[in-house]
């Protein structure tokens, strides 16, 4: 099977089984969006959305944010991982979003990028989702599945996947892509045993063709 067969055959399945493939991150704006997704770096989105309610009451806007302390920030996300961190992030990021960019969140990697808790993953989320742009967002769902369907081939880094499933995904489809590979790596091709009994990509699979 040919990469291009492989690609077409999967992306068929997905458009059909998964029309509708969306973040499961709860928010109303940009700005939360990027709260919840800096939050969500090795945690689950069910304990993010549990969290983010009181938090975005306590600080609505980048604005009321840029005005506290870490210290302020951590009583509402104690709960998640690595609070301490991702405290010091938001304090960080909500005042570089006021003093460079207007308090509003920037639509390009690299003004992304220089926000505090945003690496490229975070950078690509904010692309694809808030802006609908061509950015595929690497996490560890993207990265195994890819692997593990045949989509990659030997990859190391997050950058190579990317890069990889940029290369043969078609630009329009990219944004919803990131989600399909996301929501299948949680529910059916998961990390610790995949549910091939319940997969719709077995014939196509590299993993599965080796069982």
């Amino acid at each position: 099977m040919t990469d291009k067969q492989r690609y077409d055959a999967v992306i068929n399945w997905f458009q059909q089984a998964m029309p509708i493939a969306e973040t499961e991150l709860h928010y109303d704006t940009p700005y939360q969006l990027l709260v919840a997704v800096i939050l969500s770096a090795q945690c689950t989105d069910k304990r993010i959305n549990m969290v983010t309610p009181a938090l975005f009451e306590a600080f609505p806007t980048p604005y009321d944010m840029a005005t506290a302390t870490a210290d302020d920030i951590f009583p509402f996300i104690k709960s998640v991982s690595y609070p301490n961190n991702k405290a010091k992030s938001l304090a960080g990021m909500a005042r570089v979003l006021c003093e460079n960019f207007n308090g509003e969140v920037p639509d390009n990697i690299d003004d992304l990028m220089k926000i505090p808790g945003v690496g490229r993953k975070t950078a690509n989320v904010m692309l694809a989702v808030v802006f609908n742009k061509a950015a595929m967002a690497v996490d560890t769902h993207v990265f195994r599945v890819s692997e593990r369907i045949g989509l990659t081939t030997n990859s190391k880094t997050p950058l190579q996947t990317e890069q990889a499933l940029m290369k043969h995904i078609p630009a329009d489809l990219i944004p919803k892509a990131h989600h399909w590979l996301i929501l299948h790596g949680r529910y059916v091709c998961k990390a610790r045993k995949p549910d091939c009994l319940n997969c719709g990509l077995t014939q196509v699979c590299r993993y599965y063709s080796k069982q």
